[in-house]
């Protein structure tokens, strides 16, 4: 369509323009859509565990195999429902889940959801540990290393980041354990707290089970020492794997804006450098800790169950070993359905907390 003017022009209309994206909409769709995949995600997982578990038998058999006569091997299988299609037993396991039953252990016949609850706290104490060292140690250094790019101190820092996230959890455990505990007698190296400690903790009227968070409650200074002590190889052990990747990322980031346009004029201006770190790369910096923090949660909670074992910290890790050891497939079933739920909506979370700092990662 043309439009003539009095001069005998002609001349299109000028294209509509398209109304503008809704900040607050665009970042409900984000979110809901985010939030919706958590249910395909969780269903597959539940489904790849549910159907790994079963191609070794049924759990009756891996678990007490050689232990009972056939007969009776079969009237257990029988009883538990183990000998009808695994169509039928998958649909059953999906509507048990959904009502929040995970089964019995085999080994020690225990819910696995009081399973869950007597040994989650510990997980979570030694995780929350754990990213305060990642935390700590990725983030000022990265900073410096950036600072001090392709000099000695950037080179020393490049290759103890590569050597933090390449040293197997089990085997940096191992040596912290003889560095600080045998050689120099510094610290613990096992268990979450003396007997003492955790009979005055576990005794306590509604205890959360993250010691150190019991201890502040009760006032128990001598307590929280040693909970503190008990806990620094563990958290050193597992959080190093991550605050080397948190190095690279904050290094990386912290490089990028030191070379933008507004810090060389705050260079020029006579701004310490000090300041130009610590205020204009810092918050930058954050940002891809926060974008990968979902995957490295994933990583902490993979390399927990080594750490527990390592130190015998009484958790969902340690446990989880007991239970392969023991074939108690059930047991080990309903746990790692548990931790996969735990790291999708951990993802999901980290995905919002990401979009709110930066948001192009909506669109």
């Amino acid at each position: 369509m043309t439009i003539t003017s009095q001069t005998g022009e002609t001349h299109s209309p000028a294209p509509a323009r398209k109304p503008a994206k809704q900040k607050g909409g665009g970042f409900l769709r984000y979110l809901i859509t985010r939030f919706l995949l958590i249910i395909p995600t969780v269903f597959i997982l539940i489904t790849v565990v549910f159907f790994l578990m079963r191609v070794t038998g049924d759990p009756i058999t891996a678990a007490m195999g050689g232990r009972l006569t056939p007969d009776q091997l079969a009237i257990r299988i029988h009883e538990a429902g183990y000998d009808r299609p695994v169509l039928i037993q998958y649909i059953e396991y999906l509507g048990q889940v959904f009502t929040g039953n995970l089964g019995r252990t085999m080994s020690d016949n225990r819910a696995v959801t009081e399973v869950l609850v007597t040994y989650g706290a510990a997980t979570l104490e030694l995780a929350i540990n754990a990213v305060l060292v990642a935390l700590l140690v990725g983030i000022p250094l990265g900073l410096i290393a950036a600072k001090f790019r392709d000099r000695y101190q950037d080179a020393v820092l490049r290759i103890l980041a590569i050597l933090s996230y390449a040293t197997p959890v089990f085997f940096a455990g191992l040596l912290l354990k003889l560095i600080f505990g045998v050689w120099l007698g510094w610290l613990p190296i096992s268990g979450r707290a003396d007997w003492q400690t955790e009979l005055a903790l576990t005794g306590l009227q509604n205890p959360s089970g993250i010691y150190w968070l019991d201890a502040l409650r009760s006032g128990n200074l001598e307590a929280l020492g040693d909970v503190t002590a008990h806990a620094v190889l563990p958290a050193l052990a597992l959080g190093l794997l991550t605050g080397g990747v948190f190095l690279r990322l904050v290094r990386t980031n912290a490089i990028g804006t030191l070379g933008r346009e507004y810090v060389e004029a705050g260079r020029s201006r006579g701004v310490s450098e000090f300041r130009l770190v610590t205020k204009h790369a810092y918050r930058p910096a954050l940002i891809p800790i926060i974008t990968v923090m979902g995957l490295q949660i994933a990583m902490l909670l993979g390399g927990a169950v080594l750490t527990e074992t390592t130190f015998e910290w009484a958790g969902l890790g340690f446990k989880l070993a007991e239970y392969l050891t023991a074939r108690d497939f059930v047991a080990v079933q309903g746990i790692v359905v548990v931790l996969a739920i735990i790291v999708a909506v951990t993802n999901f979370i980290v995905d919002v907390l990401a979009a709110l700092i930066d948001p192009r990662v909506r669109y």
